[in-house]
């Protein structure tokens, strides 16, 4: 018996390797899904930590840009006379920070200077400023 072209391939067998194929297919677009779903993942996860990273960075900068104005100003603080410590002792609000002058001894001052909050001191010094009236001439 001969068959046509056509005709061989309608058998039993040539319809199992038929459905076998489109199972196959079926199964290779459920793989690719699978993998872009997860290359999906792992973009987005390393977009969110630049993203993170560069946040960091600018608030470090942030951060040592508010230190360095700190420093300056305690800097000036430092020059001033004892009659200036004597007017500001305790606390008092100067420009963005909280700034708080004791006095631990008769000739010495303690300058902190801390957040706008006053929670937590940025800048801490100790100024020795004689009396006077001891100096000898």
């Amino acid at each position: 018996m001969r068959y046509s072209v056509g005709e061989r391939n309608s058998g039993p067998r040539s319809r199992r390797g038929a459905s076998r194929l489109v199972r196959r297919a079926g199964v290779a677009l459920l793989e690719a899904i699978v993998a872009m779903t997860i290359l999906a993942t792992a973009g987005i996860a390393a977009v969110t930590m630049a993203a993170q990273a560069s946040k960091a960075v600018r608030d470090a900068g942030d951060a040592e840009d508010e230190l360095r104005d700190a420093s300056a100003f305690l800097e000036a603080v430092a020059l001033w006379p004892r009659s200036d410590l004597d007017q500001r002792l305790g606390d008092r609000r100067q420009g963005p920070w909280l700034l708080r002058i004791d006095r631990s001894a008769p000739e010495l001052y303690v300058v902190t200077l801390s957040d706008s909050l006053g929670s937590a001191p940025m800048l801490r010094t100790s100024l020795f400023r004689p009396d006077a009236s001891h100096v000898p001439e």
